[in-house]
């Protein structure tokens, strides 16, 4: 086994994070108050080209104020990609209302526009019109962008956009995060730039950004002593997570080029490979950071090898891999909620792998994986 276990998507630090964090140090702006809060807002806001950002403790947080600026209340639904991670569904179950779980569509395997329709359709049939649709460009693919606004403004609906996986992604030149209603990312550890732990929501008024920067400090009402007239949330980042994010910013381009060759690696590496595909955009309008890279596995055509053989081979050699995100329906949390469409979602999960992605992978790393490849199918 290796003694230096291969990650599947490990922090990359560029070099100038250090820096930032001694300067927050150096001014004792170390709270969730401070220049590089705004400076951060400022950087996310030129790369994306439009909106307005706040910069939040966590992904998770942004989608919860995201509900909540969307008017999402007990006892409403909220339409949401069953293929996803927990994070893009708990929020809703947070604000009292009732999750609407939808299957993936075979291109993108995300949010199946028909299935959405469907949906909708049954909801309001039942006197009950969903009041948001929680989209999510999984492993950084984006959604059918097009397809699915036409559907939401059919029936006025808002769109929450989870781009948690998705910085830099983009759909006919324009980047994730700025489709929907509100947009939402993630800097968790494990993303393709990460403030330690940390989030943004993207708004397209700066009066919505106000909002959210309120309610993420505890919603303090403008007076000399502290009055609260709504419920207020710890949300906000920190200086210092913000003066990380200021230095990866720099070297965010950088990071997507590097994923996106390993994308490229794994596409030479199973090009021959019978029955494993490579997930990959569509067509030319998708542009993907390839935060990670995914495949699938048919045992039919590859002589009974399954996913979960592939895991086990590289998990045997200190390499980290892991199964596609479990569905929600399928969740025993949620598995009792409402679920549209048929059986893709769940064959994804079944059949899919993610692979080790990250943008700091060596060349030495990149061999051990396709030695295990190449031996455990025999090429």
């Amino acid at each position: 086994m290796r003694k230096n276990r291969i990650w599947l998507s490990s922090p990359h630090m560029g070099g100038s994070e250090q820096r930032y964090i001694q300067e927050a140090f150096d001014s004792n702006w170390i709270a969730p108050v401070g220049t590089h809060i705004a400076n951060f807002e400022s950087d996310l806001e030129t790369y994306l080209g439009s909106g307005h950002v706040a910069a939040l403790n966590s992904g998770t947080a942004a989608i919860h104020l995201g509900l909540i600026l969307l008017g999402v209340q007990a006892g409403d639904t909220v339409i949401c990609q069953s293929m996803t991670f927990a994070a893009s569904a708990n929020p809703i179950l947070y604000q009292g209302a009732t999750p609407i779980f939808i299957d993936s569509e075979p291109e993108t395997w995300n949010l199946c526009p028909i299935a959405l329709e469907e949906a909708i359709i049954a909801s309001i049939g039942n006197g009950k019109k969903p009041k948001a649709i929680l989209t999510v460009h999984l492993y950084g693919v984006p959604y059918k962008i097009d397809e699915v606004r036409i559907v939401a403004d059919k029936y006025s609906i808002p769109i929450l956009e989870d781009s948690a996986e998705a910085l830099g992604s983009s759909y006919k030149g324009q980047k994730c995060g700025t489709f929907g209603d509100i947009g939402v990312f993630s800097f968790n550890g494990s993303k393709i730039i990460t403030t330690s732990g940390g989030g943004a929501i993207v708004t397209h008024t700066i009066a919505l950004k106000d909002k959210a920067v309120f309610l993420a400090t505890q919603a303090k009402d403008n007076a000399p002593y502290y009055q609260h007239s709504e419920i207020g949330y710890n949300y906000r980042m920190s200086n210092i997570c913000a003066g990380i994010g200021r230095g990866q910013m720099e070297v965010l381009d950088n990071h997507i080029v590097l994923r996106r060759e390993m994308h490229a690696f794994y596409v030479a590496l199973f090009k021959d490979i019978e029955g494993v595909t490579v997930f990959t955009v569509p067509n030319s309008n998708y542009f993907a950071n390839y935060w990670l890279s995914t495949i699938l596995i048919n045992p039919l055509e590859t002589n009974g090898i399954t996913s979960e053989d592939l895991r086990l081979a590289f998990y045997e050699e200190n390499i980290e891999s892991r199964r596609l995100w479990k569905p929600m329906h399928l969740q025993p949390i949620f598995h009792n909620y409402q679920y549209y469409g048929t059986t893709i979602a769940e064959t994804l999960f079944n059949t899919g792998l993610c692979l080790p992605s990250g943008s700091n992978l060596t060349q030495e790393d990149c061999a051990a994986i396709k030695s295990i490849v190449l031996k455990l199918f025999k090429k």
